[in-house]
């Protein structure tokens, strides 16, 4: 009696897990490692193209730091500022120029939101519709920074 019951419950608990599964679970896209690494790929051809030197930080679907890149000759300090650039990109889903621009704009209270960073150089990673990551790009001047954060948004396409 033992034997057919424990499958009966086996069976029971797969089949309610299935169906709560069902009810509360979403399908996410997730950034691989290797498409990280096309995308710092393609902003350090960009960069090497004009002779820049950066740091590249890819961030995954959660928001955390999946691939760094720092090109031979780049300041230690815009590291963190590469990984913030794109943590603000994340956070807020929009680029950080967003708020580079809203500052400009004299409205700097934008400066007090957590995790906004208001300088150029950081861009969400979207595919379709859904933010998969973020690059941010420091080392060079704020435009210059967003140009190869742009670039690096090709291989993703």
């Amino acid at each position: 009696m033992q034997r057919t019951t424990l499958p009966r419950l086996a069976l029971l608990v797969t089949l309610s897990t299935g169906w709560l599964l069902g009810a509360n679970v979403t399908e996410r896209k997730a950034l691989t490692l290797e498409g990280a690494k096309a995308i710092a790929a393609a902003a350090e051809a960009e960069a090497v193209k004009n002779k820049w030197n950066v740091v590249t930080a890819i961030l995954d679907e959660g928001g955390n730091l999946l691939y760094l890149q720092r090109m031979d000759g780049t300041q230690i300090g815009s590291i963190e500022v590469a990984i913030q650039k794109a943590k603000s990109a994340f956070l807020f889903k929009r680029p950080s120029k967003a708020f580079s621009d809203i500052v400009s704009g004299g409205r700097v209270a934008i400066l007090g939101l957590p995790g906004a960073l208001a300088i150029e150089g950081g861009l969400p990673l979207e595919v379709g519709g859904q933010v998969i990551g973020a690059i941010g790009v420091s080392g060079v001047t704020s435009e210059q920074d967003g140009q190869i954060a742009a670039a690096g948004l090709t291989a993703l396409k």
